[in-house]
């Protein structure tokens, strides 16, 4: 959607039952007896209300339609409060104002190829039992939803026929506006939500193109991501997705090699060789290493040791967060000939702390101590490669989420050596980018670029290190230089889908809902 959202667009129960307590210490419920209902979900109500009349997609003005994201399954007594919640808000709001898409799973069987309805007519079942009533039902599926499965749906849900929209396996999620297009989705919500003067054919050709674009790719690009959490890939969906928006745009077919860093260890050659061997030939393969961000000790030596192949090798690195961090301590090992670098996290008593705790707020708690947010970098020179590839900018925004930074302290001794240091924060004391600068592309940044990646508009450093790896480098620097960061596609950003109304323009706002439920 091209939008950004705040941290009040995502509700968690901790936060509606902090606020709720921080009320009743207030004294704002007169003594009353606090409970679910009416307390917990009138303060969920209330969420939702203030955060819908704040515009994201930067125009004046509240918008006119709020998404709302419910996760989850039904039956999960997490998400109880949030679908009473939303029961009490539907009527309150009544009809012609409030529109359900329930999302169910339609599973085929195998054995005889037959789709099954029977867990979304349950599904529908449990949510009209708690007060609502779906009038869209999206099918997830591995094929085609067939005409049979959808009037037995339509039939047994009592949802008309037309709005059951299905949502098979595609090529890339890309196809999925498509589909909704092809289905008329957007006039089925118009529709409940007596919208229909404004209804149009939705403006995705550019969409369209890019989608298909991503289909006709077929040269290869090959990323080693050395990581902590490589069993679960949902792990590192943000990080993963940014590598794809990077690939789109230099035309390369992305694949990616999981490899957990702890089978590149010497204690994994004894007690699992075959594990050994084979993370050693994918990391060895890759046309670029990234190693991203993590918490804990588990892997960090194998991390290093895929550092300082990709330093020695000449191989196109990134290192996001603790990646850059270990990137510092490699370079400190093996460059520096610090044999016991390391990082305060992993050895509170070390005598060489490369990287230390450098909290905003307490030294002493855990909680609540994260730099978090959207936090500027300064850039120290623009003759390095993350500057170019910025524009050459003076200074960028970047979203960070970390508690350990590079020691000050020793930073001098790293950049004499050759490491150069080519962001920081205003203080100068945070180190933010790291650099060789007669390496093709060895990168580390502390903050987190891939959150703020977007189809067609890819992260500079993801688009670099991408380049770096296909041999593109170098035109994707003249190109950054001239234009900031427009798209070898030539396609441009997608922007949040406009409808004219008669008075006014019709957008579309989310709040999004992180607990466990079900899905709006």
């Amino acid at each position: 959607m091209d939008i950004k959202l705040t941290r009040d667009n995502n509700i968690t129960t901790g936060k509606i039952y902090q606020s709720v307590i921080e009320k009743e210490r207030r004294g704002d419920y007169l003594g009353k007896t606090v409970q679910v209902v009416p307390h917990i979900t009138d303060a969920i109500q209330e969420w939702i209300e203030r955060v819908a009349h704040i515009p994201v997609d930067g125009k004046p003005g509240s918008a006119d339609v709020c998404v709302i994201e419910l996760g989850g399954t039904i039956g999960d007594i997490e998400s109880m409060p949030f679908i009473q919640a939303l029961g009490q808000f539907s009527y309150k709001v009544g009809a012609g104002n409030f529109c359900l898409v329930h999302v169910s799973l339609v599973p085929v069987l195998n054995c005889v190829g037959e789709q099954k309805t029977k867990p979304t007519q349950h599904s529908v079942r449990g949510l009209r039992g708690q007060g609502l009533a779906p009038h869209i039902l999206a099918c997830r599926s591995t094929m085609v939803l067939e005409e049979a499965a959808k009037g037995k749906l339509s039939q047994f849900c009592l949802i008309p026929g037309e709005n059951i929209i299905t949502l098979y396996d595609v090529p890339n999620i890309w196809h999925i506006p498509l589909l909704l297009r092809d289905q008329k989705a957007h006039e089925a919500i118009f529709k409940v939500l007596n919208l229909n003067c404004v209804i149009k054919e939705p403006r995705l050709d550019e969409w369209t193109n890019r989608a298909e674009a991503c289909d006709s790719l077929h040269e290869p690009v090959r990323i080693a991501l050395v990581g902590k959490y490589t069993e679960l890939s949902d792990a590192y969906l943000s990080v993963h997705k940014a590598l794809v928006h990077a690939s789109v745009d230099c035309r390369k077919k992305l694949f990616v090699d999981w490899i957990p860093a702890s089978n590149l260890e010497d204690a994994t050659a004894k007690e699992n060789p075959d594990a050994y061997k084979a993370a050693w030939k994918l990391l060895k393969g890759a046309d670029g290493i990234l190693v991203p961000g993590g918490f804990g000790n588990r892997g960090v030596q194998g991390k290093i040791l895929a550092v300082k192949y990709a330093r020695e090798n000449r191989i196109p690195f990134l290192g996001i967060c603790l990646g850059m961090q270990i990137a510092v301590v490699e370079f400190a090992r093996s460059v520096l000939g610090v044999k016991d670098a390391t990082s305060t996290e992993f050895d509170p008593n070390t005598k060489s702390p490369y990287v230390i705790f450098m909290p905003e707020g307490s030294k002493t708690h855990m909680g609540g101590t994260m730099r978090l947010g959207s936090r500027k970098t300064y850039f120290q020179t623009k003759e390095c490669k993350s500057a170019k590839l910025y524009g050459c900018r003076s200074f960028i925004d970047e979203r960070h989420r970390h508690r350990y930074e590079v020691n000050p302290d020793v930073v001098s001794r790293l950049e004499n050596a050759g490491l150069s240091f080519t962001g920081k924060d205003e203080t100068g004391q945070r180190m933010e980018i790291a650099e060789l600068p007669n390496h093709p592309y060895f990168v580390g940044v502390q903050f987190h670029p891939e959150f703020k990646s977007r189809p067609g508009k890819p992260s500079p450093l993801f688009l670099g290190f991408i380049a770096a790896a296909c041999g593109q480098l170098d035109l994707i620097l003249q190109r950054c230089s001239n234009v900031d960061n427009n798209s070898l596609l030539k396609v441009p950003a997608i922007k949040t889908y406009q409808k004219k109304s008669l008075k006014q323009s019709f957008r579309a706002e989310f709040v999004l809902e992180s607990v466990n439920g079900l899905n709006f």
